[in-house]
């Protein structure tokens, strides 16, 4: 495994804290512009009663605080290791996800970084496998690292010794010799037999 100072082997780690705010403040932003193009509008084109008025306000509130604790559960769920052959993750609050990626299966890396994101100073690492190339959703995002350049590097480290592991073992991706050995004999053995009943079978005959 290449050097690396900030992510270790066999060590869980988390995202940056400041994933929180990123999440946070896209949320409340899709949340205004929501708003902005519904209960706006209806507003400021008819005289609506004050306290349907405080009810539409104290409910939009509510959503943003609940929002917020959810992210933060959210982020303590969050974890993901590097090991010696695959990277595993862990997520969720109400229902929790785990998934493992062998590295020999990732195809592409992916660093993406919005504008929220790019203020905060920390970014997304989207990692694709081979049955997931070519679709527009990851496999896994490894979401609020500050050092995504650094750990891009080390996963593609990891996938070259991982191709080159499966390149030295002889068999070039293909079964063993001993499996397909092991193959034949066994044919052979159900050829034997089946001629043996061939011949008894003729024999009752006669």
């Amino acid at each position: 495994m290449a050097d690396s100072e900030n992510f270790l082997l066999n060590v869980p780690f988390k995202p940056a804290a400041a994933l929180i705010t990123s999440l946070t403040i896209n949320f409340i932003l899709l949340f205004l512009f929501i708003l902005c193009c519904t209960a706006f509008p209806l507003l400021m084109a008819s005289e609506m009663d004050p306290l349907a008025m405080v009810l539409i306000g104290a409910g939009a509130i509510a959503i943003v605080l609940i929002f917020i604790v959810w992210v933060r559960l959210y982020y303590v769920s969050m974890w993901y290791e590097l090991r010696e052959d695959e990277i595993s993750w862990k997520r969720g609050v109400w229902f929790r996800t785990t998934g493992i990626v062998p590295y020999n299966r990732i195809t592409n890396l992916d660093i993406k970084q919005g504008p929220v994101m790019r203020a905060l100073g920390i970014s997304t690492l989207a990692l694709q496998t081979a049955g997931y190339s070519g679709q527009a959703v990851a496999e896994i995002r490894i979401e609020g690292i500050v050092h995504a350049e650094e750990l891009r590097e080390l996963i593609r480290s990891m996938v070259r010794q991982s191709g080159q592991g499966a390149d030295n073992d002889g068999t070039g991706g293909r079964a063993p010799v001993q499996s397909a050995t092991g193959s034949m004999s066994t044919n052979l053995l159900m050829l034997d037999e089946l001629k043996k009943i061939r011949l008894l079978l003729e024999q009752k005959i006669k």
